[in-house]
Order: structure tokens, then C-alpha cells, then sequence
């Protein structure tokens, strides 16, 4: 790597997966390389969202196991859940890996700067704790999203995804605000490990993005489970009482809701406030995201940005390619177009689902003529369950090719199964591969090659 009048040839502002995942590319091919980050090394995946959340979830399912387990013969008295318990695991689980990510940026020689970060120039930044400026070649933004901050009267007296993890006990009841997968995961997690659960959303549909089929069934499950909601009612306000408890006022003109925790989950905007981007003329959209191109450049030339930040997908899978992409390009030469097509998610409600590719709706507007193959069955897991929760897979193909479209599921381990399914829709495959598979007896990913 050429040397220059620069402190550094990459500076990335933002240590998640994104920003992680580039400095250590673009290290190992010799660029010299620091990163600025105001919180914890490891991003909001690790440090604050999809891991720790993971581990919510799997602790709440053995509630779920606990109630089947004495038809499956097994006695298992005195059982009981202590959230400090689970709530310390998590935590120790998330300094692990918090250092592991210092490890690894240490161990291909990235410089670490535990500061807030802020552009001065089209080849500096500041920091704004000490003072220091640093110059850069490149710079590069991977701060990722924020929870959007509420506005309505009270609003301090709610929390957000990031402060969930925190709590010092298990809420009796709780009130989240949103439909969306923060929202329906954590109202999971919740209802699972006992807490009355109220969601209130300002529309009239919960998880808006996915298939209509797998949102009915997942609204019609978790409302036999006790979830409660409250449609087209946004917070009017929320009250605190005498005795410490809240009392959530909706515009539905419904009764407010009493709760202990108010979780507010109703989307998140790209976390650029204050960072200077107008001072070097970075373009952003109307929820703050940096406009980029398919290679990561923003209207600044030696300013790039990768993750949740810009105006593209936001997964964390999808910030971690991009990193990679970016370091490869910029300090290898290796150029690679990444592809927004057929992406697979999920989410970890109770029951999950996941899908990949075009739902019914989108298919149809797109391809017009189009076949829809589905399977409803209950999960051999769920036999013994009281509760009689089945299980859904539907296929979208394009009647003309045969080609898969779309691939919906929800059910037990639907997000496990998706993931080796959506290789075969990213590849293109038709219904008739799928037929021509032979079945895995007996499991629910069967299902995927019997649907006539």
C-alpha cells in the first residue's frame, strides 16, 4: 500500500458489522486502517439486537417445552424463571463477544478509537471526546440505525429495544407500540415468560412486509396465546401514577392501558445526526440514510458508507457484504456487484417465520400469471399441545417458467429450514425440482417437496 500524507488510508466511523467486517478486509490487504466507535465495539447486532434477542427468545420458548413436557412423560416439578438470571447471561455472553470483535480488529493491526466520531473535511474527522483530528484517505460511515425517538406527551417514561436487555425485573404487564419484527418478537419474548402483553400499532396489520397469509395466522396464534392488540390506536400519551406504574393513553378512543415498561418499537432511521455529513456534501434521504451507489459512494468522492446507515437493505448479513465488497474494491481491486435479489429473512416471534423472494401480492402485480402451492398441517412437535397451532408453507411460482418466485413459512424452526430452501430459490429452481426432491421423513421441512 502506497504510503500517503495521511494518518490513515480507511477511517471508519462506526464499529458494527459493517464497519468491523471492512477494516479487517481492507487491513489484510494492507490498507493502513482505525475505527471510531461512541459505544461498544461490535454494533448494534451484537451489542444491543439480533444476538442478545436471539438469547430472550430461546430462553422464553422453554416455557413452551416445560408445558409439553409431562405428555411426553416427564415430571418436572418446582420449575420457576428468574429474569436476573437470564438477564446477567446475556450480558456476560455480550462482553464475550465485544471482546472478541477488539480481538480481531487488534489482531490485523486496526487502530481503535472508543470516541464519537465526526467529519470535518472530505479527509478528516474529529473526535470528539479528546479534541483530536485524523486524516484519512477514505473514509468510511457504518453507523448503522437508531430507534426512532417519540414524540407524545410522556414519552420519557418508554423504553426502546436498545434498553430492553436492562431491565431490573420481569414486567407484569407490558405495552409495545409497533408491529413490526422488533415489535413482535419482543411482545414473544414477553407473553412466553408470563408478562400481560398489549401491542398497539397506528395501522391495522401487523408486519407489513411479509406475505398476508403467514401475518393472519401469526396474529391469529399469538392472540390464542394472550397477546392482546390494540389496531389503528398511536400513543396519545403516557402517564406515570403514584405508585411507579404507567398508564398508555391510545387515539382509538378505546380505555388506556395500565403497564409497567412501555417498549417502543416503531422503526428505526439511519444514525447520522451530527455527524457532518453536510459539511463535505453527503446526500441523505427524508429518514436521514446516506444515498450511495451499487459500490457504497456517496456524493462526497473519498466518502463511502456500507449498513444500515445508507439507502439499501437493512440486515445485518447484508452489512457485513457490503464491508467486505467495499474493502475488496477499494485496497484489492476485486470489484463485486452484491445482488438485493431474493434475500432471505425472518422473524423470531412465537411461532417464527421466514421467507425469501416475492410474496403472493408482489408476484402477482409483477409476473400476473403465477401459481401459489401451500401446505397446513400440524407440526408433529405440537401434537400433545392443547392448543391446536399449525404450521403453513406456501410456494408463489411463475406459471410460465416454473421458476419459485417466493418461499413463506411459519411454524417451528421455520427460520432454520428457510435458510438451506433459499438457496434453491436464489438458484432459480422450479416446482419441479422441488418435486423431483425426495422427502426427509418425517419432518416439517418435507412439507417444501409435497405441496401439489
Amino acid at each position: 500500500m502506497t504510503q500517503t500524507a495521511y494518518d490513515y488510508d480507511l477511517f471508519v466511523i462506526g464499529a458494527g458489522s459493517g464497519g468491523v467486517r471492512a477494516s479487517r478486509i481492507a487491513a489484510s490487504h494492507g490498507a493502513r486502517v482505525a475505527v471510531a466507535e461512541e459505544f461498544r465495539i461490535g454494533g448494534t447486532c451484537v451489542i444491543r439486537g439480533c444476538v442478545p434477542k436471539k438469547l430472550l427468545v430461546y430462553a422464553s420458548q422453554f416455557a413452551e417445552d416445560l408445558g409439553h413436557a409431562a405428555d411426553y412423560g416427564w415430571t418436572i416439578a418446582g420449575a420457576q424463571f428468574d429474569w436476573p438470571t437470564l438477564r446477567d447471561a446475556v450480558a456476560r455472553d455480550v462482553d464475550r463477544l465485544n471482546k472478541a470483535y477488539i480481538t480481531t480488529l487488534s489482531s490485523n493491526k486496526v487502530a481503535q478509537f472508543l470516541d464519537r466520531a465526526e467529519i470535518t473535511g472530505p479527509h478528516s474527522v474529529r473526535l470528539k471526546s479528546s479534541g483530536q483530528i485524523v486524516t484519512a484517505e477514505t473514509i468510511l460511515v457504518a453507523t448503522g440505525a437508531w430507534p426512532v425517538t417519540p414524540t407524545f406527551p410522556g414519552a420519557e417514561h418508554t423504553i426502546t429495544s436498545n434498553e430492553v436487555f436492562h431491565l431490573e425485573t420481569l414486567p407484569e404487564r407490558v405495552v409495545i407500540a409497533g408491529a413490526g419484527y422488533i415489535a413482535m418478537e419482543f411482545a414473544g419474548v414477553f407473553n412466553a415468560l408470563g408478562s400481560a402483553v398489549t401491542v398497539v400499532n397506528r395501522s391495522n396489520a401487523i408486519l407489513r412486509s411479509y406475505d398476508i397469509d403467514l401475518r393472519e395466522r401469526l396474529l391469529a396464534i399469538t392472540r390464542a396465546r394472550g397477546i392482546a392488540y390494540r389496531f389503528d390506536a398511536p400513543i396519545e400519551r403516557v402517564d406515570k401514577q403514584q405508585d411507579g406504574s404507567l398508564l398508555v393513553h391510545l387515539r382509538d378512543g378505546g380505555e388506556p392501558v395500565a403497564a409497567d415498561v412501555v417498549l417502543v418499537a416503531t422503526g428505526r432511521f439511519a444514525n447520522t445526526t451530527g455527524l457532518g455529513l453536510d459539511t463535505v456534501g453527503v446526500a441523505t434521504g427524508a429518514r436521514g440514510e446516506i444515498l450511495v451507489d451499487g459500490e457504497g459512494r456517496t456524493t462526497c468522492p473519498s466518502v463511502y458508507a456500507v449498513g444500515d446507515v445508507t439507502d439499501r437493505v437493512q440486515l445485518t448479513p447484508i452489512a457485513i457484504r457490503e464491508g467486505h465488497a467495499f474493502a475488496d474494491a477499494r485496497y484489492a481491486g476485486k470489484s463485486t456487484q452484491l445482488s438485493y435479489e431474493a434475500i432471505p429473512s425472518a422473524v423470531f416471534s412465537q411461532p417464527p417465520l421466514a421467507a425469501v423472494g416475492l410474496t403472493e401480492a408482489e408476484a402477482q402485480a409483477e409476473y400476473g400469471a403465477i401459481k401459489v402451492f401451500t401446505s397446513d398441517f400440524r407440526p408433529m412437535k405440537n401434537i400433545f399441545n392443547q392448543r391446536v397451532e399449525r404450521g403453513f408453507y406456501k410456494l408463489v411460482v411463475d406459471e410460465t417458467t416454473d421458476r419459485v418466485l417466493g418461499l413463506h413459512m411459519i411454524g417451528p424452526d421455520a427460520p432454520e429450514i428457510l435458510q438451506a430452501a433459499a438457496i434453491a430459490v436464489k438458484a432459480g429452481l422450479t416446482k419441479a425440482d422441488f418435486d423431483a426432491t425426495v422427502a426427509l421423513h418425517p419432518s416439517m421441512a418435507e412439507e417444501l417437496v409435497l405441496m401439489r
